[in-house]
């Protein structure tokens, strides 16, 4: 890779975090320490939720809601098709059928109107899902409080794949406080709004939810004798009272994670700032960003563009090689999950879901990530420039 590539994430690490890991490294506990409820407590208090579980990375919080809300064999879970296979995989995980619910072609957000419809038709053939995970997409939240209203009127759970959306709001909410919902995943991969290096957390305001979660990550083992269903034999008993998971967090990563939390409202600002140069020195290219729902605040994991394809006559593979040949590392965020083999496997084929294949054709993500500058940002502009000149 070359010195001059310009990636479309990037995780940005100071001394503090490094002194924070350094400082673990040193102490008794390198695994099942008090770092771990220290980042737990970070995140759920920024998010204004009563409960954070740290698990081993995002993936791993959505299989464990998922199973701690119930989801069976037999059981089905609707999520969006724009989005990380691991939303609908959790499903799969619990022996569950997976289906999704199309998208908003402005937002790129599940469409509470198509998810009506879908509902209604489900109540008459009996496939109600028993577990619906709207996606906050890029940063931006779902329409929550539209999306929770079915919830009640159809029965469903809902888990928020917030992955990209720590530091948003919506409706002056912050995003992951779970007013509208059952629980709220979230991501810490390096490139997110803040790392752990690899990493996750559910945010609930369910006592027995959280306590479900916190023990599936660790096997289905407790040691509390309440929770026991036979008398402790002594201080080294403990039981397994369901199949669970090895799916802990280390205190390595909790240290850097919650050293990264004190710099989440810096990093969200910047994020926004960059997001807004976008939108002004990309105005009246041949292409437009994601549409802003103005009732929220995006996290702005990612810079979406959606390119005019009629316009430009060429595809958007074109213009992506042009740009990485100018060393600008862009990239395509997501191929609708509904494509991917093992899902037509599922019986899933193209043309169900024309919104989100519509968007996929016509996106690229272009780098955003704390560190960069303007200059950065015009670099971006300018290669795009001359990308879309050449055609």
């Amino acid at each position: 890779m070359s010195a001059n590539f310009l990636p479309y994430g990037r995780q940005k690490i100071d001394e503090a975090d490094i002194a924070a890991v350094v400082e673990v490294l040193k102490s008794d506990f390198l695994t099942q320490g008090p770092a771990i409820p220290r980042f737990e407590k970070a995140v759920s208090s920024w998010c204004g939720a009563r409960h954070g579980v740290a698990m081993a990375n995002g993936t791993a919080t959505l299989h464990c809601a998922a199973k701690a809300l119930g989801l069976g064999h037999g059981d089905r879970l609707w999520t969006s098709p724009i989005t990380f296979v691991a939303s609908a995989n959790a499903g799969r995980y619990c022996g569950a059928k997976v289906d999704f619910v199309d998208v908003d072609p402005g937002t790129v957000l599940m469409c509470p109107e198509r998810l009506e419809a879908k509902l209604i038709q489900a109540e008459k053939d009996g496939t109600l899902p028993k577990v619906v995970v709207p996606v906050h997409f890029a940063g931006q939240s779902c329409d929550m409080p539209r999306i929770y209203a079915l919830g009640q009127k159809y029965g469903f759970k809902i888990i928020e794949d917030a992955a990209h959306a720590l530091g948003g709001e919506f409706m002056g909410e912050k995003i992951g406080n779970c007013r509208w919902s059952d629980a709220a995943s979230h991501s810490f991969h390096p490139v997110k709004i803040i790392t752990s290096g690899e990493g996750g957390m559910i945010t609930t305001n369910d006592d027995e939810l959280a306590w479900r979660i916190a023990n599936l990550r660790t096997h289905g083992i407790t040691r509390e004798p309440g929770r026991m269903v036979n008398e402790s034999h002594g201080a080294w008993y403990y039981e397994q009272l369901e199949l669970g998971f090895n799916y802990r967090m280390t205190d390595l990563q909790a240290a850097l994670g919650a050293s990264q939390m004190t710099k989440l409202e810096a990093f969200a600002r910047r994020r926004r700032e960059i997001a807004d140069v976008y939108d002004r020195e990309l105005a009246g290219l041949p292409l437009r960003p994601l549409v802003r729902d103005p009732r929220g605040i995006s996290g702005w994991h990612l810079y979406m563009i959606r390119l005019n394809l009629d316009e430009i006559g060429v595809s958007r593979r074109e213009v992506f090689d042009r740009l990485r040949a100018r060393g600008i590392g862009v990239n395509v965020h997501y191929i609708p999950v509904h494509l991917q083999p093992d899902y037509q496997k599922q019986g899933f084929r193209r043309g169900m879901f024309p919104v989100a294949e519509r968007y996929y054709e016509e996106a690229i993500t272009l780098p955003m990530f704390p560190g960069m500058n303007d200059a950065d940002v015009l670099q971006v502009r300018d290669a795009l420039r001359c990308s879309l000149a050449e055609i």
